[in-house]
């Protein structure tokens, strides 16, 4: 009986863990000024505060727009006008090993301050932009992608 109730124990956790690690919120947004969304599963809506903020979802600003963000493990993010940001992959399950925080500058500007994901395991946190990748080592930085 004690397997028993031992293996049910373990698959729970388990289970508990994985749903908590791919589907729940990764962030909200904590400020926003101008014109600002999120882009939800190819849906737009309006950023504001407290709006949670999923693996996937695309930040944008407008000309008079800018957002604070704060992630699950305390990296904070800011974008400034005429930005756009992809959230490709987040993972913060420390007690599972699994850290990785991967996004995508694709325009504007961006200042980053790091996170317990870069503390833990630098090497599984990526900022790419459209001319390179940026492995965060260090614990701030500001990036501007010019437009073409």
């Amino acid at each position: 009986m004690r397997h028993f109730i031992w293996l049910i124990s373990v698959f729970l956790m388990t289970f508990v863990t994985l749903a908590a690690a791919s589907d729940g919120p990764i962030g909200s947004i904590k400020t926003t000024k101008g014109t600002a969304s999120i882009v939800k599963q190819e849906k737009v809506i309006l950023a504001k505060s407290g709006e949670r903020i999923f693996e996937g979802d695309i930040l944008r600003t407008g000309a008079d727009g800018s957002l604070g963000v704060i992630f699950k493990d305390d990296t904070l993010l800011s974008l400034g006008p005429n930005s756009e940001l992809a959230i490709d992959e987040f993972l913060f399950a420390p007690a599972q090993g699994k850290l990785s925080f991967v996004t995508r500058m694709l325009r504007g500007t961006a200042a980053y301050l790091s996170g317990i994901i870069a503390k833990l395991s630098p090497e599984s946190v990526r900022f790419e932009t459209p001319v390179g990748s940026v492995g965060i080592r260090g614990t701030k930085f500001v990036v501007k992608i010019d437009e073409k």
